[in-house]
């Protein structure tokens, strides 16, 4: 039995691809038509102040090189607001039946990324970690965690995303730890996890399994004692109430006994709201489905130019075009022959060249996080406001 996976082999070769690219191949040969075009990948045409962050370039590289064509691209970690993120310069047939995959590949991993820096920006000063790869197909894990972490997230939970983006996972226990010590015997779950697990994994006592939060809190501090550096608390909706309060109890009741060294790590269907909301009171959280069930980005390829003239479909903005960012954080959006602005950035940089990459593009995952950190303050990236 087989896993329902696409795999590699397919996205390479360009047979994970829309059928009607198939259909337009065999049909632009019949003809013996193959034009120089110009293409570009836009979401929207027009800056229009909503802001997503980029990611996925990796990923899209991997599949253009090989093929005789020139890219810029925006590379990821950059925010990106109207105009392309990318363009692709080469006789059609080259690269005509790769735009399914391309497309996904930048459309699933920018609306994660964006997400994960929605969160990110509402809890600036929290450890926030993503926590939702158990909400996607297993094969996408490595590109949820690595767009959260471009993002700015401090960590994630899948160990095998891990070993893709050479970051280690993070991650401690989960309630069914506690049920296979059965009820009442929180404080062997603890003491066994403690003598259990490598030294350099964080203590974090889960303490909502059976009984009161603080209750469990107490009883978790008594049995690791100094070892304790965190609690967490995953308390389902149903039973939450007013989970402001059921966190701002646990806090006065571990500072009443001595604790005021034992963090609060929140977990649970948390979105921006609920960081903005338990930011002063929590230390940490944990970030789920928000992060990893975002909506893909409304990413389209088109082409922009033939044989070196102007040429696009109704409704979509003709000729090859330049994108800048401003010393206010402006997006701008000019054709490629014309100036930018003065004290413009320019975001598209060489990608490829005659199918080959580009030495000096910066595919390194701490710059990109660089890049969005920086972007987002200058572009005062701002959350939405409901969950």
């Amino acid at each position: 039995m087989e896993f329902d996976i696409v795999g590699p082999d397919a996205i390479r070769d360009g047979s994970a691809t829309d059928a009607y690219f198939d259909r337009t191949e065999t049909t632009l040969r019949h003809a013996g038509r193959n034009p120089r075009v110009v293409a570009e990948i836009t979401a929207d045409q027009f800056p229009d102040g909503d802001y997503e962050l980029l990611a996925g370039v990796k990923d899209a590289a991997a599949l253009l090189e090989g093929h005789d064509v020139d890219v810029d691209a925006i590379p990821s970690g950059r925010l990106f607001d109207g105009g392309p993120v990318m363009r692709i310069e080469g006789d059609y047939l080259e690269f005509a039946r790769l735009e399914t995959s391309l497309l996904g590949f930048l459309s699933h991993a920018s609306g994660v990324a964006t997400a994960a820096l929605d969160v990110r920006r509402a809890a600036p000063d929290s450890l926030v970690l993503s926590f939702g790869a158990r909400h996607v197909h297993p094969s996408i894990a490595a590109m949820i965690e690595r767009s959260a972490v471009i993002a700015g997230l401090d960590g994630f939970s899948h160990v095998a995303a891990g070993d893709v983006i050479g970051r280690e996972a993070s991650g401690t226990m989960p309630h069914a730890l506690l049920i296979c010590f059965g009820r009442g015997n929180q404080e062997q779950a603890w003491k066994a996890f403690d003598e259990a697990v490598e030294e350099d994994v964080p203590r974090v006592a889960l303490c909502d399994t059976y009984s009161d939060e603080t209750d469990e809190v107490l009883r978790a501090a008594a049995a690791l004692g100094d070892d304790l550096d965190s609690v967490r608390l995953d308390t389902t909706g149903s039973r939450r109430g007013n989970f402001r309060h059921i966190v701002r109890e646990v806090r006065w009741t571990l500072d009443a006994h001595g604790r005021e060294d034992v963090d609060i790590f929140v977990s649970g269907g948390l979105g921006p709201a609920d960081l903005r909301e338990l930011g002063d009171v929590a230390d940490g959280f944990g970030v789920g489905g928000y992060v990893s069930n975002a909506d893909p980005v409304d990413f389209a390829l088109d082409i922009v130019e033939v044989d070196g003239e102007p040429a696009a479909k109704r409704g979509k903005l003709t000729g090859a075009k330049a994108v800048y960012r401003t010393a206010d954080g402006g997006h701008h959006v000019g054709l490629r022959d014309r100036a930018g602005p003065d004290d413009g950035d320019a975001l598209l940089q060489p990608l490829l060249r005659d199918g080959e990459i580009v030495e000096d593009f910066d595919f390194g995952l701490d710059a990109a996080v660089e890049r969005a950190a920086r972007d987002a303050d200058l572009c005062e990236y701002e959350p939405p406001t409901s969950a």
